[in-house]
């Protein structure tokens, strides 16, 4: 039992505003998915906004198309898990070009202490310091992540979405 769990946060930019009726299919299946998510070995948490979803969240003010997702798993392997086997999950990744922008960096991974629970600040800021720095131990990826502080090691997930 290791003295850490890992969190994530992703982001995304919807093409046109999050209420548009073109993002339907995207917002019809979140509470399905989060559901899923609940229920996966290895959930520990996930950011809640108005609703059952962090839709509702802001986490750039002067951005109201960004979207923001977070979470805390036991370890890498159960959020990959998640991630990129779970079908529902894949099915709306593989979709995501229909309501999404592209963006060049939309995930950070890091360890935290268990119980802790980060927030939206903390998060885009581990976004912020993967961009400027690239994977270190602080803020990384899937494909090239660190051990938790504590040692226990982490292997890289090579899995994709499509």
């Amino acid at each position: 039992m290791t003295g850490f769990h890992i969190a994530q946060i992703n982001i995304a930019r919807f093409v046109k505003p999050k209420d548009h009726p073109d993002n339907a299919g995207f917002m019809d299946a979140l509470d399905h998915v989060n559901a899923q998510a609940d229920g996966a070995p290895g959930f520990i948490w996930r950011l809640v906004g108005e609703g059952n979803d962090a839709i509702s969240i802001d986490a750039i003010p002067d951005d109201p198309r960004l979207a923001v997702n977070m979470s805390v798993w036991t370890d890498i392997e159960a959020l990959a898990a998640f991630v990129y086997r779970n079908p529902d999950h894949l099915a709306i990744m593989r979709r995501r070009r229909e309501w999404l922008e592209q963006m060049d960096l939309y995930q950070a991974l890091w360890w935290v202490p268990v119980g802790h629970v980060p927030n939206v600040t903390e998060g885009m800021a581990r976004l912020q310091l993967l961009s400027l720095k690239g994977p270190t131990a602080e803020a990384f990826t899937f494909r090239q992540n660190f051990a938790a502080p504590d040692g226990t090691p982490a292997s890289p997930i090579l899995d994709e979405c499509a």
